[in-house]
């Protein structure tokens, strides 16, 4: 398992320079969305690789925090200090259950796209899934992240399992299924 991990993440910096990924060639209609799943223990080792990778790549390639994301947004709308009250007091599904309205796909996806910069970066690369749980669900993003994409090519690292059709955060959690997406390196 070690070995086939530390080659996977190898292949990231080849495969996101790539010609076919950065102009979604053979997708056959399909939009540029990609995982790179990785064991949920590995998420320190992924951060460091892709500090040093990215920089050495040729292309404009944004990232995307998704857990800073969300701080960022709660802070923005004077929540967060409520938020963080509510999950230590009452628990995950307390919070969920008062957020849902507020964090949800259709709200995050825009500020996504506003902060990659889509339109100035020829990919956009989303990090941070595992430490936005549960407050939103990857299925539900991505979904309303199809039409602001504007043809840019879109990589989630996913700490949990990649089925090629489910999604499973931390190879626990099962989320609805997804069948557009891509894996980024097999």
């Amino acid at each position: 398992m070690n070995e086939n991990f530390y080659e996977r993440l190898n292949q990231i910096k080849d495969r996101l320079a790539s010609p076919e990924l950065l102009s979604n060639a053979g997708l056959g209609n399909e939009i540029g969305f990609y995982i790179f799943d990785y064991p949920p223990e590995r998420e320190l080792a992924v951060r460091r690789h892709l500090e040093k990778v990215l920089p050495e790549i040729p292309c404009k390639i944004a990232v995307v925090n998704l857990f800073e994301l969300l701080v960022e947004y709660l802070k923005t709308e004077k929540m967060l200090e409520d938020a963080v009250n509510l999950q230590c007091e009452a628990g995950d599904a307390e919070l969920l259950n008062a957020f849902k309205g507020i964090i949800e796909g259709a709200r995050i996806a825009p500020l996504i796209a506003e902060k990659a910069l889509i339109e100035t970066h020829d990919a956009v690369i989303l990090t941070g899934i595992g430490n936005a749980f549960p407050l939103i669900r990857t299925h539900d993003l991505l979904n309303n992240l199809q039409i602001l994409m504007n043809n840019k090519p879109l990589v989630v690292f996913y700490p949990g399992v990649y089925s090629g059709q489910n999604l499973s955060l931390f190879g626990k959690l099962r989320d609805e299924n997804y069948y557009r997406a891509f894996r980024l390196v097999v």
